[in-house]
């Protein structure tokens, strides 16, 4: 499953900061052709024009009498989703509020056009290049406290074990009532405090972790990077997401199966999908759990085996890493009569139908997945434009996608670059998460074998020319960062 981007923390007029924000704009100079970093006057125009638009309308329901609340990190602005968790005799009831940006973009207008050629929200280690004018998503359109703002709301009803079994999704005017933010929330659960709607949230949570795991689904339990600039350094820091975000991912993502499965039984929409692992991908990831001495159970399902790995084990972020290989071809399938659909319409690392749906303000495709969703909640077929244009929008998603992820990693070389500026010469002790054998005609020529290394502090990766297992634990030493960071083994290691 994807991660979050980097996030920078330096206080105004760091050096670092300023060194490293001046490398960004360098690197977004190089990438100018292809990354939209103004937006056109007349999408600005439109955007300022939707902002100031009355979005009361027949038929729209009236919610803000119900006390809506986000949960996000603390500096986020751009809310999507609002949530009201609320018992009932039966089990739960789930009001989930998602941002109506349809009310705000016209379809085929010029915010439409603009947001089609960007795709998604562009997440850079010191800022964010938006996908909409910065007065809608982190404006009008933003769930913000105590702004009456259109959405969509999903209406779900969940039995006593956390399974929907009534789903609805209405257009509605809603109210947050209040930002919460994770560390401060985390901290409050920790103590045996806090909002009643996240003591909700986290059973509901654990109950959905129980049904992913019954149906097989898996994520990689991994720690997140984050950069923090401190006047003239810069540091690359571990965070380890916290459990209520994990509660929180799990109501994003049982919104997303409930959408697949509306546009599944009314066929049209658009659906993420990811092919199975290939059995030989599978059978390679068990042999390398049994060499690293942590082997996979036989009659474990692969979703609980990730789980119980814990990456501060230098043998578990080993096969980690190696899980990845599980974790490929995730794209988008778009289909406007049943006949169209693909042969699996599976997410497997999900093990179920899913769709984009939760976080219209950051990614094109939800959009239109929150229009077909909302005309097949109302027994309507979707209007003839909005099925045109669904063929179109796996492409523009697989396009930007493409140059953002390009974009992304270099940011992070740039950063891990300047990170390790103060660690030249010095010896550092890492963990071997995988070996490529050398290739070539054996006279030299061809790339040697190497290994792929991850340090723990500062927690960065690297390709060093040695040969060693994957899962143990080499001395490295770094040896130059200009133009990047340069590792050598080091002194009584063997380079390959």
């Amino acid at each position: 499953m994807p991660h979050r981007p980097l996030s920078l923390h330096a206080p105004r007029g760091s050096i670092a900061a300023e060194e490293l924000r001046a490398g960004i704009d360098a690197l977004l100079a190089d990438h100018e052709g292809g990354v939209p970093l103004e937006f056109p006057a007349q999408v600005l125009a439109a955007a300022e024009a939707a902002a100031e638009r009355s979005h009361s309308a027949p038929g729209r329901a009236d919610r803000t009498d119900v006390p809506f609340v986000t949960l996000d990190p603390d500096s986020s602005t751009d809310l999507d989703q609002a949530m009201h968790l609320a018992r009932t005799e039966a089990g739960f009831r789930v009001l989930y509020a998602i941002a109506d940006v349809p009310s705000f973009v016209a379809l085929d207008g010029p915010i439409d056009h603009e947001a089609r050629r960007r795709g998604e929200t562009l997440y850079l280690p010191d800022r964010r290049i938006p996908l909409h004018p910065e007065v809608l998503s982190e404006g009008a359109a933003s769930l913000l406290p105590q702004q009456i703002t259109p959405a969509f709301v999903w209406v779900l009803d969940l039995d006593e074990s956390g399974e929907v079994v009534g789903i609805d999704l209405e257009r509605a005017l809603v109210r947050s009532v209040a930002k919460l933010a994770y560390d401060q929330v985390q901290e409050e659960l920790d103590r045996g405090e806090g909002h009643p709607m996240m003591l909700l949230l986290q059973e509901i949570g654990a109950l959905r972790t129980a049904l992913e795991s019954r149906r097989g689904g898996a994520s990689l339990n991994v720690p997140e990077q984050e950069v923090v600039a401190e006047d003239g350094a810069v540091h690359l820091t571990w965070r380890r997401p916290h459990p209520i975000e994990d509660a929180n991912a799990q109501l994003s993502l049982m919104t997303g199966m409930a959408a697949a499965q509306l546009m599944l039984e009314h066929g049209a929409g658009i659906l993420r999908t990811m092919p199975p692992a290939e059995p030989a991908a599978v059978d390679r990831f068990r042999r390398q759990s049994e060499a690293l001495g942590a082997p996979w159970p036989a009659d474990q399902r692969y979703g609980d085996f990730l789980r119980s790995l814990d990456w501060r084990d230098p043998v578990h972020l080993a096969l980690l890493n190696q899980a990845t290989s599980l974790f490929r071809g995730a794209s988008y399938a778009a289909f406007t009569r049943a006949e169209e659909l693909p042969e699996d319409v599976e997410q497997s690392a999900i093990a179920a139908p899913y769709a984009h749906t939760t976080a219209p303000l950051r990614r094109l495709v939800d959009r239109f997945v929150l229009l077909v969703c909302h005309a097949h909640a109302r027994g309507e077929r979707p209007a003839p434009e909005l099925l045109a244009a669904l063929g179109e929008i796996p492409e523009a998603m697989q396009s930007t996608g493409v140059r953002a992820g390009n974009l992304e990693r270099a940011a992070l070389e740039l950063v891990e670059t300047a990170a390790l500026a103060a660690w030249v010469g010095e010896t550092m002790e890492a963990t071997v998460i995988e070996r490529r054998e050398a290739s070539g005609d054996g006279n030299g020529d061809g790339a040697p074998t190497r290994v792929e290394i991850q340090l723990s502090e500062p927690p960065v990766t690297a390709w060093v020319p040695m040969d060693a297992a994957p899962g143990e634990r080499v001395r490295v030493r770094l040896d130059s960062v200009e133009p990047r960071a340069r590792f050598v083994p080091a002194d009584g290691a063997e380079p390959a």
